[in-house]
């Protein structure tokens, strides 16, 4: 049998098979994000605190447990939970906003990413659910009242967990098609006695009808099924139907999944069925808040369930672009083989990829840690210009409005899948994060690291300045220019695992990172010495004080870090251009051109030179005519004198392409 996965991975190249195109791509937080924000001051946290999103429509995505959705986050899918004593169902992850936590922003939860492949065929997580009711007010209260001095006040801490009293919910997605994904929901009872849960997977349209520019209303309605499932059918105008295959005898509880204007805003709801129906249904016993004509955009199979102390309980469903009329009466018949299948074959993807020599804990720590790479894409949409004008900012205008947060980007239109550092505590990329996220990436999807390289230098992302965009609460903060670097050891890594490198690929970014390097010199070098500015540079926090603010006595700050990441980005630029100018000797100018600005960078001073060349005088005798080869060629390509000894250093083969890089050992 060959490796299925591999395969799976060949097929969705260039989307022939589309087994990308559902995945893990729900957030799980939109709330108390910038693009949600529409306050007077920019207070994001404030504006739409957790306490709103049960019952408010997001404007630019969604979030949930354990959820899935297409790649443009149509059509949502994800868990719903209750104990019988919450007083809210447990629909998304909770967690403390900025000024709430003693350090800042922070989920207080227990989940955990166990298993995903890279096309998503298999995927596997889990969440601890307390049997007590959830301690929300306890977590905001104490955690207000600690100082920054004292640990942070944890939910294992408030007691909710004591005596096991808590479940353990496992959600397995595995892929019998690309168009047909099986969800199989274990809960295990890790108490002594018995306890109650209400399961209630849902299924959603991510509201894009209500705004400003409205689109068809697409719909989810129940339809007749036999005895071995309750069937919803979801119909878009773009997505095309969906059906969801409920096993047994489940109540299905339709509501819309648009604002309770009533509860957030004191203005009658324009809908008697709104975004909280199924909450106030399920905890308040409100029977008028669901929809008796079973139809909606928002519908949740319901599940109770008793399960006895060490007991497990499950629940089974098929998301399928099949028809009942195609998909037969025996549709769950196959069920458990396909997943064990697909579980199996994540196994032998992941022992292909893992080094032989390393024992078998860390095998299953390297397995999760790409899991959670793996789990944490998200789709994210944001389009600025829309925005900016929501928010009174119209780049038309004769006389633009109030100073709005972002108002420099109004080209960007981001509305791709992402890599991002964390689905709850910061679900919006870092451009920087963004680099460092493709090399782990690259061992199990080339393909998808290569793309998101890409996707930071597209003409919707990248500032007709060069700029690459930071982060969505500020796109023109500075971060590390560390993307020449990523793109060179992909580059690089291709070339040692299949013989050579993508070309292409390296002079499509290199072209746009001159770009960007351009943008660097021109605006964080502000008198021309190769010393460089640029803010907080990564430190976010944790920095003496705030390296992005004006300094209080006036004036600017010089940065050794900015200096030395500008020089490690000349470095990269150099070597890529070296590289390129193999296959076409167009690039040896630009070559030239980084060598001038990473000599004045690295090598201004007298004694730097100097020791440069006792460095190289003691070098091998071959090495040593290599150089004279390389200083001769220097002289002949007329490069300035003050570089010639400094620059021109050969590679162990006598190339006189490359400075002395210690990434490679040279």
């Amino acid at each position: 049998m060959g490796n299925k996965e591999k395969k799976r991975l060949d097929d969705s190249r260039g989307s022939i098979v589309p087994w990308k195109k559902w995945g893990p791509y729900l957030s799980e937080r939109q709330w108390g994000t910038v693009r949600e924000d529409y306050s007077e001051h920019g207070t994001a946290w404030d504006y739409f605190p957790h306490d709103h999103a049960r019952s408010r429509a997001y404007r630019w995505g969604e979030d949930g447990l354990a959820g899935i959705s297409d790649d443009k986050q149509t059509l949502c899918f994800a868990l719903a939970l209750w104990n019988g004593k919450d007083s809210i169902l447990k629909e998304r992850l909770f967690g403390l906003t900025n000024s709430e936590g003693n350090h800042g922003e922070d989920v207080k939860e227990y989940y955990y990413y166990i298993d995903s492949t890279p096309t998503h065929s298999y995927m596997k997580y889990l969440y601890k659910y307390p049997q007590s009711a959830y301690p929300y007010r306890d977590l905001v209260e104490k955690n207000r009242k600690a100082t920054r001095y004292e640990l942070e006040y944890e939910l294992i801490n408030t007691g909710v967990l004591d005596d096991d009293r808590y479940f353990d919910v496992f959600v397995e997605y595995a892929k019998e098609s690309p168009e047909e994904i099986l969800i199989n929901i274990i809960a295990v009872n890790r108490g002594i006695e018995t306890a109650g849960l209400h399961v209630l997977p849902a299924l959603w349209f991510r509201n894009t009808w209500s705004w400003s520019e409205p689109t068809p209303r697409p719909v989810i309605r129940q339809i007749n099924a036999g005895e071995e499932f309750t069937l919803a059918e979801a119909s878009h105008e773009t997505l095309g139907q969906r059906y969801l295959y409920c096993e047994g005898s489940a109540k299905l509880l339709f509501t819309e999944n648009e604002t309770n204007t009533e509860r957030i805003f004191g203005t009658p709801n324009g809908n008697p069925y709104v975004k909280d129906g199924i909450n106030e249904y399920i905890v308040k016993g409100r029977k008028d808040a669901v929809n008796p004509g079973k139809t909606g955009t928002k519908v949740s199979a319901h599940y109770t369930l008793s399960i006895a102390g060490g007991e497990e309980k499950r629940v089974r469903l098929i998301l399928s672009a099949k028809s009942p009329e195609l998909a037969g009466k025996n549709l769950f018949r196959g069920f458990d083989k396909t997943v064990a299948a697909r579980k199996t074959e994540a196994d032998e993807f992941y022992d292909s990829i893992t080094p032989p020599s390393i024992d078998e804990e860390s095998k299953n720590v390297m397995r999760q840690a790409l899991a959670g790479m793996l789990w944490s894409k998200q789709y994210y949409y944001f389009d600025l210009d829309k925005w900016l004008r929501e928010h009174g900012a119209d780049i038309r205008a004769v006389r633009p409005g109030k100073d709005v947060r972002n108002r420099e980007w109004f080209h960007m239109i981001n509305d791709d899948v992402i890599s991002m550092p964390d689905k709850w505590e910061y679900p919006w990329y870092a451009a920087w994060d963004l680099g460092f996220h493709t090399l782990a990436l690259d061992m199990v999807d080339p393909d998808f690291s290569r793309e998101q390289l890409e996707l930071m230098l597209r003409e919707v992302y990248l500032h007709p300045n060069g700029q690459i965009p930071a982060y969505e609460w500020n796109f023109s903060d500075v971060n590390p220019p560390v993307h020449a670097f990523a793109c060179l050891f992909l580059y690089h890594t291709q070339k040692m695992v299949y013989g050579k490198g993508n070309v292409e690929f390296l002079k499509q970014v290199f072209d746009k990172l001159v770009l960007n390097f351009t943008w660097w010199v021109n605006r964080k070098d502000r008198h021309g010495k190769n010393v460089f500015e640029g803010g907080f540079l990564g430190l976010d926090n944790i920095g003496v004080f705030d390296r992005s603010s004006p300094l209080p006595t006036g004036g600017f700050l010089e940065q050794a870090d900015g200096t030395a990441w500008m020089a490690m980005f000349c470095q990269n630029m150099l070597e890529i251009a070296f590289e390129l100018a193999k296959f076409d000797p167009t690039y040896e100018d630009m070559a030239l051109k980084f060598a001038e600005h990473f000599g004045p960078a690295c090598y201004h001073t007298p004694a730097r030179q100097a020791r440069v060349r006792e460095q190289v005088s003691s070098i091998h005798p071959e090495r040593r005519k290599a150089q004279a080869r390389a200083l001769e060629d220097a002289r002949r390509k007329r490069v300035p004198e003050r570089l010639r000894d400094t620059l021109y250093l050969p590679l162990p083969q006598g190339t006189p392409l490359y400075i002395q890089s210690p990434r490679r050992g040279v």
